[in-house]
């Protein structure tokens, strides 16, 4: 497989001015450079757009006039940097997401890796917590999420189903062929939505383990009980209520089977008895998560809830 022609990165950001330049001194540190690099700035007001053309007028921005959503926000940018700039690749990030400096060329060398006959459509670096070095696994999907098995993270190269868009690089075939994720998810899984519709249409998902990032999902924490010891990705209710709105669109309308809704409702039950052990805001958090479980089973998408 030829090596892509250019890379482009989009970091999307909200309110974020202090902890960002942290994350583009990494993007422009890379070992193999980029063609572009773009923060698409999901309206904020501390000052982002200012910091990011007094600090940083070699990068392009996109300034939104609301805020999207992260959902949002990477449409946007893949829009521009796809379908507009034309780039073969785009790299996507959080704001609080670091590569590690030889990232991107451990994940342009592994494309050399992928056989002339897989149609490639997303290539993803693994996402770790920097404090605990846990992993944040991609998964597979099985009508539900299973864990890959821990001997594929020694490989150089593997195949999974779903990956964060933290990370992630998307091709510009990949785009033109399906689209561009969903902005009416506003918040999480909708980069899970993505690579279900990706896998759908028969292109495949990389992940390249020796490609890593600092990446925190929720404000992490870990957790101990008695035989059980774990990261708990503590959420705003806010957040709650997209994640368990869109898993259950997703299943209920766009992947429907009485065995992937069967897991929806387990999963669901044990993230409630995770938040009731570990949580904050335990009564908040609940109530959003109900909120939007059913509001997912009758279809009903786009922005209900901001940010705090």
């Amino acid at each position: 497989m030829m090596c892509p022609v250019s890379v482009a990165s989009i970091t999307t950001t909200y309110n974020n001015s202090s902890r960002l330049p942290k994350q583009i001194e990494a993007v422009l540190g890379q070992s193999r450079p980029l063609q572009e690099i773009i923060v698409v700035d999901n309206a904020s007001n501390d000052g982002t757009a200012t910091m990011l053309t007094e600090r940083y007028p070699q990068i392009t921005v996109l300034r939104m006039s609301e805020n999207l959503g992260a959902a949002g926000a990477w449409a946007e940018g893949l829009t521009y940097a796809a379908l507009q700039k034309r780039h073969d690749w785009v790299w996507s990030f959080d704001d609080d997401s670091i590569p590690e400096p030889d990232a991107l060329e451990n994940m342009v060398e592994a494309l050399d890796s992928i056989p002339a006959d897989e149609v490639l459509g997303i290539l993803a670096a693994l996402p770790v917590h920097q404090p605990t070095g846990t992993i944040y696994p991609p998964l597979l999907w099985r009508e539900g999420f299973v864990n890959p098995a821990a001997d594929l993270f020694q490989q150089k190269i593997w195949l999974a189903d779903l990956v964060y868009a933290s990370g992630c690089m998307v091709s510009l075939d990949l785009v033109e062929k399906i689209g561009l994720p969903r902005a009416d998810f506003f918040m999480d899984f909708f980069d899970f939505e993505y690579c279900l519709r990706a896998r759908s249409h028969g292109f495949k998902i990389a992940v390249v383990p020796g490609a890593r990032l600092s990446h925190e999902v929720g404000d992490a924490r870990p957790v101990r009980l008695p035989g059980l010891s774990r990261l708990w990705p503590n959420h705003a209710p806010w957040r709650e209520y997209y994640m368990s709105r869109n898993l259950a669109y997703a299943v209920w309308w766009l992947h429907a089977s009485p065995r992937a809704k069967r897991f929806v409702v387990r999963h669901l039950v044990r993230h409630a008895a995770g938040i009731v052990l570990f949580g904050s805001c335990k009564l908040a958090c609940l109530t959003r998560m109900v909120q939007g479980f059913w509001d997912g089973c009758r279809g009903t998408l786009g922005v209900r809830f901001l940010p705090d």
